[in-house]
């Protein structure tokens, strides 16, 4: 542990674009390591890509069929020998309160690999992934290594926008995603855990491009600003109202469904304002569960907002998506939120929720066939654990 104590002071007073180099000595004077490698995930979900300084010059691998890849979605390590070159590539995740982040390569000589290493890199892994949040603030490095392709300005301003990719708690797990991830505009999701409640809210803000993002850069904050004031959602949704009006005077308006969960009871308190829907699977039956429908945010100015009730169950698994996911339509004009949407929900139950998003936007593709994608489309799903009696919070 003085070891994993030492590796963290050397990360926290590393320059932050020297994280991944202050690990490669650690692991190389501790471990005799060799080669080591950071790979984070592009914004598309579909490839991990290396850090490392520009001109980048390392192939991204599939985060579908690859070590790294398959890593990063079990969330277990991974250990590959080469028996003629005497080593071992161990395969570890990066991944912070349940936002996986990528996947840290370290190729040990064999006869220094031992089983019980695996929990001290794991160790470092966490300090690095950390550290790396904390990075971002001031270097484009990590950043620059998730993307593929370049982003649209409008894309640029949403994921800067969002919370992250997941998050987990003892009460719950939830993933999200966005296509096209490279050139998305108007959809977006947030979320915020206190000590006793869980706020989600997924956002569609009307318009295409530039235009939609500021719109809903507009209201997202404007929904923070109001519940870090302490205000209910019901509040939360006429202030945000209110700005939205102010700033377009009824010209756009922002459609919203905003969920707050009680983490002790499962008692759900919601506001629904507009295009997302949630789906609920419980016992491995879908349904779809309706809100009385509100009037989207900045439509008046002065709508008066009110909450109603609903309870989730341990083992509960819920799904939420924009207008984009459930109206695309099938070659036949069949909308896939008719039947297909509850069918892909049944056929992921065995999948983490990380992964349920991208499971059913790549669904979703294959259901429209050559129609191509003309409208954002959002995926948050939610595994409902609830808290064991007598528990606190993050124990």
């Amino acid at each position: 542990m003085d070891r994993i104590a030492a590796v963290e002071r050397a990360l926290r007073t590393a320059a932050p674009h020297m994280l991944l180099d202050v690990v490669t000595v650690a692991l190389r004077e501790q471990y005799e390591a060799g080669r080591v490698e950071l790979r984070l995930a592009d914004y598309g979900m579909r490839s991990l890509q290396a850090v490392e300084q520009i001109p980048f010059t390392t192939e991204p691998v599939s985060i579908h069929d690859s070590p790294q890849g398959r890593v990063f979605g079990s969330q277990e390590p991974n250990v590959v020998p080469d028996r003629e070159a005497g080593t071992v590539v161990v395969h570890l995740p990066v991944t912070i309160r349940g936002d996986r982040m990528g996947v840290l390569s370290v190729t040990l000589p064999e006869s220094r690999y031992a089983q019980a290493l695996l929990p001290e890199i794991q160790h470092i892994c966490e300090a690095l992934g950390h550290e790396i949040l904390v990075a971002e603030r001031d270097t484009d490095l990590y950043l620059l290594a998730r993307r593929a392709a370049r982003l649209t300005l409008a894309a640029e301003m949403q994921w800067q926008l969002l919370p992250g990719r997941s998050c987990s708690r003892p009460e719950f797990a939830l993933g999200a995603h966005l296509e096209p991830a490279y050139a998305i505009f108007g959809d977006n999701f947030d979320w915020s855990v206190s000590a006793d409640h869980l706020t989600l809210t997924l956002t569609n803000g009307m318009g295409d491009g530039i235009e939609a993002a500021l719109l809903t850069n507009l209201a997202v904050n404007a929904l923070r600003n109001a519940r870090r004031a302490g205000l209910g959602l019901a509040d939360q949704a006429s202030l945000a109202d209110q700005a939205v009006y102010a700033q377009y005077r009824g010209a756009a308006h922002v459609a919203v469904l905003l969920l707050r969960f009680d983490l002790a009871s499962g008692d759900v308190e919601a506001v629904d304002a507009g295009s997302p829907r949630m789906w609920r699977m419980r016992d491995r039956t879908v349904d779809a569960i309706s809100f009385d429908a509100q009037l989207p945010l900045g439509m008046f100015g002065d709508t008066a907002y009110v909450t109603e009730q609903h309870k989730v169950l341990p083992g509960d698994r819920l799904l939420f998506g924009s207008d984009g996911v459930y109206g695309t339509l099938s070659p036949g004009g069949e909308s896939y939120g008719q039947r297909a949407l509850a069918r892909s929900l049944a056929g992921t139950g065995f999948l983490p929720p990380t992964q349920v998003p991208g499971a059913v936007l790549r669904e979703l593709a294959s259901y429209r066939g050559e129609t191509p994608l003309d409208d954002d489309a959002l995926v948050v799903c939610l595994d409902w654990y609830g808290r064991q009696t007598g528990a606190a919070f993050g124990q």
